[in-house]
């Protein structure tokens, strides 16, 4: 049977920072467009701030899909969701509100300390939720999975790149600056960063 929540703390907090893997999931306010949903890894990407707010860094490596539907006028509803593939069976949401936070915004410097070990040039914005519905279920049909080790590949090849080779990057990407439906996705030409 499934609990609300109020906040994110003890159990639940100690839940989401032990997963390796979570999703997120989002759509454009229009009936006629896409609903976006994501799979996110990467240790050290997701933080809880408080007890009522989440953040984690977007990286370049595909689209903008996330960063277009928060940043679309009167929308940025977001949902996280993690999935026990070990132990007790559980599947917890946070339904919110979330926004991105860009590059050369002020408050980048205040949230990026939160990701030192993770931080790189891939880095393009930081995705903060303001939780509004905490609430896990059974997770009764979702399968034992075995954790085997994180994949290096996306840290290592855009490690390699310099600030400027990951904005070309993401200045020849399809989708990056403009969502599936037109929507305004991440600003192009790329931010610099303003630490």
């Amino acid at each position: 049977m499934g609990q609300r929540y109020e906040r994110i703390e003890g159990r639940i907090r100690s839940f989401i920072e032990q997963q390796p893997v979570f999703f997120t999931a989002t759509a454009p306010l229009g009936g006629e467009g896409h609903i976006n949903l994501s799979p996110k890894g990467r240790s050290g990407t997701l933080v809880v701030i408080d007890e009522l707010t989440l953040a984690y860094l977007d990286f370049g490596g595909s689209g903008a899909e996330t960063i277009a539907h928060l940043r679309e006028e009167g929308n940025g509803r977001i949902t996280l969701m993690w999935c026990a593939f070990t132990g007790p069976p559980k599947v917890l949401r946070v339904h919110g509100s979330g926004e991105a936070i860009f590059r050369d915004d002020p408050r980048w410097a205040d949230f990026i300390p939160h990701f030192k070990e993770v931080d790189g040039p891939s880095a393009r914005a930081i995705i903060v939720i303001h939780a509004q519905r905490i609430s896990d279920a059974c997770g009764f049909a979702v399968p034992f999975m075995e954790y085997q080790e994180e994949r290096t590949q996306h840290a290592e090849h855009f490690g390699r790149k310099s600030d400027e080779e990951f904005a070309a990057y993401c200045e020849k990407k399809d989708h990056v600056g403009v969502s599936l439906d037109g929507l305004p996705a991440l600003p192009l030409p790329l931010p610099a960063r303003t630490d």
